[in-house]
């Protein structure tokens, strides 16, 4: 019984140290519309930098795309579980986008700022507008943007992963998310995604600074 409740009190005292590294930072905050390429430099940056950032994987109820891993890529859950989550707290942020829940689980961030690392975040702007709400100290928000509306939908094409229907959708969203971003004072920088290695580029001359 005394190694159980000091092994409790343990836990305790690490999930408020890692609750009160949340609310003191850590955080970097990557948003874009689907198919601007910020997953791409996401992944990129995170390979590079293991032992400096760590990658909150959200959870999701919408399907895997090919290639994608559970885990690593995303979290899938069922539409039953993540409403559970959410009915138990456990969210940081969360959203429904395109018909399919997103989240942040509070579990994941604090692991990697625990860990000593910062934690990198890529949020669609209904996350975004959540974590700004918390007003989150030394938290940095970043926004990637296409160059133009027909690049953007050219990607998306390229993509392949979307019928019709869903595509026009995520092109009017984009254009409300890029109207967004540009009258916003949220985010700190922008980024345009003229050139996958130049954006690249300033993404890590903006991050490298913050990294733990």
């Amino acid at each position: 019984m005394i190694a159980t409740a000091q092994s409790m009190s343990e836990k305790r005292k690490e999930d408020e140290a890692n609750a009160s590294a949340v609310a003191r930072g850590n955080l970097v905050i990557i948003s874009g519309c689907s198919g601007v390429g910020k997953s791409t430099m996401i992944r990129r940056l995170l390979k590079e930098y293991p032992e400096a950032l760590g990658f909150s994987v959200s959870s999701t109820t919408r399907a895997p795309r090919s290639a994608e891993v559970d885990g690593v890529d995303y979290n899938f859950v069922t539409r039953e579980e993540f409403k559970d989550k959410v009915d138990r707290g456990e969210f940081l942020e969360w959203a429904e986008v395109h018909g399919n829940l997103y989240g942040t689980t509070k579990d994941a961030v604090e692991k990697i700022i625990g860990s000593g690392r910062t934690c990198v975040l890529d949020l669609d702007i209904q996350g975004v507008r959540m974590m700004s709400e918390k007003q989150i100290a030394g938290a940095l928000y970043i926004w990637v943007a296409p160059p133009d509306m027909d690049i953007l939908e050219g990607r998306l094409r390229e993509r392949g992963t979307e019928d019709e229907e869903i595509l026009n959708t995520r092109l009017a969203d984009a254009l409300k998310e890029m109207t967004f971003a540009a009258t916003t004072e949220t985010f700190d920088h922008t980024i345009v995604n003229d050139s996958l290695e130049g954006a690249y580029e300033k993404l890590k001359s903006i991050v490298q600074p913050v990294m733990v």
